[in-house]
């Protein structure tokens, strides 16, 4: 099985597929409502399924405080691993003047589709268990970093680092294992759309072999609870709302151990509890397990929670790279402008 763009295939036909839709949710199977957990994807409130411990969480409160006594031992011990994991991969990233180096970063960077010049000389870069929130209109070249970051792209000139490592001159074998580091969760979730929500958060603990299948059980139900979608390990995909093929999608992406997650419009979409939500849990991921974080986004509350750094891009350049308190007081009018619309939008 190999991962082609955004889709998983297999040679012979057989296993789960990943499709990436672009369309509205498939039609859901009546059948479906006497599921044990089933919860109403079309429901105005999306985040009316959690508890009120879940809304009202302050971000300080370790994540393994929401999971079951029965599975908490493995759980605990299972983010623990990955929480040392990625304290040891910060330490190995290569230091820049006796200074921490990044642990992603794009330097100089150039990428067109024939005469359409999408991005263009574009530099910026996230330190270890940092977040670096993409901001900008449509069509600037967001989810297209991110497609490069993992290899999916190559740049047309310039140079793309993951882990210290320069990987434009890659081999898929070489881009394999940066993918086994840095994980992407999908706008829509690009879940298994034929398995279980539960196969899929186990997906990635059965490819690697190191656990028994007790042990990966356990910690499907943790990290399922953790996300706030606790229950719902016997539904399909298209049996959940947006907001909650996101959460399972984090899970999913969790499960993996990565040193670094992609978030591609993690809120979009999503009705304003679920948004605040999915960005507390990110925030208290990030603490908790030492994760470097890149999000593509247009919710500048998201950002403003979210962002160590942000890069503005506009019209294939990199006009903004900076903390968010240095872009609200760049004089830039087209920034000023994103600012303005923005808090027209969204007011406080």
């Amino acid at each position: 099985m190999a991962m082609v763009g955004c889709r998983w295939e297999n040679s012979d036909n057989e296993g789960p597929t990943m499709t990436v839709p672009n369309g509205a949710d498939s039609e859901r199977n009546p059948e479906n409502r006497d599921k044990p957990g089933f919860v109403d994807k079309n429901d105005s409130d999306e985040s009316s399924h959690l508890s009120d411990a879940e809304v009202k969480a302050p971000e300080d409160v370790p994540l393994i405080e929401s999971v079951s006594e029965d599975v908490s031992p493995m759980v605990g011990e299972f983010m623990e691993q990955a929480a040392q994991q990625n304290e040891a991969a910060a330490d190995a990233v290569p230091e820049i003047k006796n200074k921490p180096g990044p642990y992603i970063s794009f330097e100089h960077v150039y990428k067109s589709f024939g005469d359409f010049v999408v991005l263009e000389d574009v530099s910026f870069y996230v330190l270890p268990g940092e977040t670096l929130c993409i901001l900008g209109r449509s069509g600037v070249g967001k989810s297209v970093s991110l497609q490069m970051l993992l290899g999916f792209l190559k740049p047309d000139k310039g140079t793309i680092k993951v882990a210290g490592e320069d990987i434009c001159g890659f081999t898929e074998p070489e881009l394999q294992a940066i993918r086994r580091k840095v994980t992407m969760v999908f706008q829509n979730g690009a879940l298994f759309d034929s398995i279980s929500v539960g196969e899929n958060v186990a997906f990635p603990m059965r490819e690697r072999g190191e656990m028994a299948e007790d042990q990966i059980l356990q910690v499907v139900k943790g990290l399922l609870e953790m996300v706030g979608v606790a229950g719902m390990e016997n539904l399909l995909p298209s049996d959940l709302s947006t907001g909650m093929k996101r959460s399972v999608a984090i899970a999913r992406a969790l499960a993996a151990q990565p040193e670094a997650v992609l978030y591609d419009e993690p809120t979009t979409m999503v009705d304003p509890l679920m948004a605040h939500l999915l960005g507390s849990l990110i925030e208290r991921l990030k603490q908790q397990l030492h994760l470097t974080n890149i999000v593509v986004t247009h919710d500048m509350r998201l950002a403003k929670k979210l962002a160590d750094r942000v890069v503005f891009l506009n019209a294939g350049k990199a006009i903004f790279f900076g903390t968010m308190e240095e872009m609200e007081r760049n004089p830039n009018p087209i920034l000023q402008e994103f600012l303005t619309l923005d808090e027209l939008v969204t007011p406080v």
